[in-house]
This record gives structure tokens, C-alpha cells and sequence, in this order.
């Protein structure tokens, strides 16, 4: 009974989110507003209608994508910061290859797994680079995805921006972007507005599922959560620890490549080179959040989504800035990063055994140190 049903990584986070919640209360009354008031027009603007439910979770459809990249590097002990970049990467691939000419004329249920595969191609390729660093050199891969990721925002601001001469910048925009893709190339809608909920969320609700599946029914995801439990045991067993980190790191590229490709393909349609601004960063404290959890991370991102959508009512109604939602969710971060402070204002007794598919995963080892 208690292997299955013990509240230990559900109760932290809860409770770093209420206290997170708390302290933000603070800062409303600190500038002369009423936390109650503003925090029942930020659920509104979250939940407060089919509409905003919506686009609540069209929202948070990017997130659940980018997280799961950065919880299953997680799982092998490593700590992708280069979400960013391999999202950008992978939607530049889908925005281009979904334009075509040769495919232009291919019916939906073909282009869209077309532009979707590029998106994982393009992704997977670059988050191929930091694992054969890492494993053929032992460069970190901290570092290694940092760069990587100002070199994916400078390259693709150049391959859309650049007139002279013309590589994907669409010369009938008034900014710059890529060419539109056609109608077949989007993916069908579920709810229509200006943030759409459209058939990416399943999609990444069905990539949560297959995460879980190789990580806990399959050998090599056994690999993986052995590497990032104890890298010199996998290796002395015989797990074979350069070739995983690579197959990770390209799964983790490949994860944050579709996320991109459906957020292009199913919300706007063309790529903005600014479109992805802090997702990533946002990615690892949603993947924190959730305990590495593949399950646990769609809650977790649709939260955080959530509070972004709601936030510019809030703001209307209340006159309180956008900026308030940005340190709640600072806070968050915080308390479940260090959450020895959670488990002692709530007297919290820390794990002393694993939960199976439920256990957290070694997120202090990979912000301490990688194998």
C-alpha cells in the first residue's frame, strides 16, 4: 500500500506552490492591492471560461513538449539547458521543410508527419552535438548546451531575417518570418482564438506516455535511469555509458524538435524567430516541478501555461503587472529546488526508499555533477 500510495511527490511541490502563492500575497499587499482579488481574476483568466480553458492549454502545449526534453535528460543524470535552441532548431527544419514545393500539393496525413519528423530531425541533430561532446570528450554538457543555444538564436534570426540574400525570410511580411505553411501542413484545431488549442497537446500527452513506457518497460530505459543513478556501476555492469548519453541527449533534442514543429504547424503557422523566448528556461522549472515525472509534468506545465494565459486579465481588472505571475513562479522554483525549506515549515519527513515508476529522479545529481 504505501509503495503505491504514498504522497511524498505530490506533497512537496504542492506545498511549495501554496507557499509560493503565500509570499506573492505579500508582495500584492506590500503595493496596496488585495491578493484575493487579484488572484480570483488570475483563475479567471486561467479557467474562467471554455475559451480561456483553451487557450490555457494551447499555452501550455510547448511547455509539456520542452519539459519532458529536459526530464529525460534528467533521468540519465544530465541537465539539458539547450531546450531553447533545440526548439528553435527543430521548428526552422518543420517551417522549411513544410514549404516545399514537392510536398505543397500532398494531402494532410501526409505533410503533417512530414513537418512534424523534421522538427524531430532538426532537434535531435542538434542536441546530438552536446551528448558526442560529452561522451567522446567529457565536455560538460552545461556549458556546451549554453552556447548552443546563442548560436541557434543568432543563426536562425540570420536564415529568417536576411534580405540580402533571401534564405526563409518571407519578403511578403512586414516582419520577419518564415513563408506561411499550407493549410494541409496545420494541424487541426480544437479550439480556435488567438491562442488555439489544436491537436499538438494530444500529441504531447501521447509523448508523456511513450517516455514512460522506455523509461520503465524497456532495457534501455533502464540504462538510463542506471547511468543517472550511478554511472560507475552502469559501466562496470556492462552498460555501455558514452553510447546512452548520446542516444539521450538526441531523444532529449529530438522531444524538444517536435514541441517546436507542432507549436509552428498548429499555432502560428510560420516561424518567429523570437517565438520560444524563455520556454526553454521555463522547461527545466516545470521539469523540476514535476519531479522529473513524465506524468507529473503535464499538470505541472499546464500551471504554468495557465498562469501566463491569465495573467493580462488579472492585470486588466487589477492594474497589477504581468510581472507578478513571473515571481510566483520564481518562488516556485525556489521552494522546490531547495525544498528542505518546504519540508521543514511543513514538517515533511524526507524518502527513505524508491517508489517505482512514481520515484523522483536524481535531479541534485545532475545539478551537482554528470557522469
Amino acid at each position: 500500500v504505501r509503495r503505491y500510495f504514498d504522497l511524498q511527490p505530490v506533497l512537496v511541490p504542492i506545498c511549495a506552490i501554496g507557499l509560493a502563492f503565500a509570499i506573492g500575497s505579500v508582495v500584492i499587499l506590500a503595493v496596496g492591492e488585495n491578493p484575493i482579488e487579484a488572484y480570483t481574476e488570475l483563475l479567471k483568466g486561467m479557467f474562467g471560461s471554455k475559451d480561456r480553458i483553451a487557450a490555457s492549454l494551447g499555452r501550455s502545449t510547448p511547455y509539456i513538449g520542452a519539459a519532458l526534453s529536459v526530464a529525460f535528460a534528467f533521468r540519465a543524470g544530465l541537465f539539458n539547458i539547450g531546450v531553447e535552441g533545440q526548439l528553435l532548431i527543430g521548428a526552422t527544419v518543420a517551417a522549411w521543410v513544410g514549404t516545399w514545393s514537392m510536398i505543397g500539393d500532398s494531402p494532410g496525413i501526409v505533410i503533417i508527419p512530414i513537418v512534424l519528423l523534421a522538427g524531430v530531425a532538426g532537434g535531435g541533430l542538434y542536441g546530438a552535438i552536446p551528448g558526442v561532446l560529452k561522451a567522446r570528450t567529457g565536455a560538460h554538457e552545461v556549458i556546451v548546451t549554453i552556447m548552443l543555444n546563442s548560436i541557434a538564436v543568432f543563426y536562425v534570426r540570420w536564415l529568417v531575417g536576411s534580405q540580402d540574400p533571401v534564405i526563409l525570410r518571407d519578403m511578403n511580411a512586414s516582419r520577419p518570418q518564415t513563408a506561411p505553411l499550407p493549410d494541409a501542413a496545420r494541424l487541426p484545431e480544437l479550439v480556435s482564438g488567438g491562442q488555439p488549442l489544436h491537436f499538438g497537446f494530444f500529441l504531447m500527452l501521447g509523448l508523456c506516455v511513450l517516455v514512460w513506457f522506455v523509461l520503465q518497460r524497456t532495457t534501455t530505459g533502464f540504462e538510463v535511469r542506471m547511468i543517472g543513478a550511478n554511472a560507475p556501476a552502469a559501466r562496470y555492469a556492462g552498460v555501455r555509458v558514452n553510447r546512452v548519453i548520446v542516444l539521450v541527449m538526441v531523444s532529449a533534442g529530438a522531444l524538444a524538435g517536435i514541441a517546436g514543429a507542432s507549436e509552428v504547424s498548429g499555432t502560428t503557422g510560420f516561424l518567429l524567430p523570437g517565438v520560444f523566448l524563455a520556454v526553454g528556461f521555463d522547461s527545466i522549472a516545470i521539469a523540476l516541478l514535476a519531479r522529473a515525472n513524465s506524468f507529473a509534468i503535464v499538470p505541472a506545465a499546464i500551471l504554468w501555461g495557465s498562469m501566463l494565459a491569465g495573467a493580462p486579465l488579472m492585470q486588466q481588472e487589477t492594474g497589477l503587472s504581468i510581472d507578478l505571475v513571473r515571481i510566483i513562479q520564481a518562488l516556485v522554483l525556489l521552494f522546490v529546488a531547495a525544498d528542505v525549506i518546504v519540508r521543514t515549515i511543513f514538517r515533511i519527513r524526507k524518502r527513505e526508499i524508491e517508489l517505482g515508476p512514481m520515484a523522483e529522479a536524481p535531479v541534485s545529481a545532475a545539478l551537482g555533477g554528470t557522469p
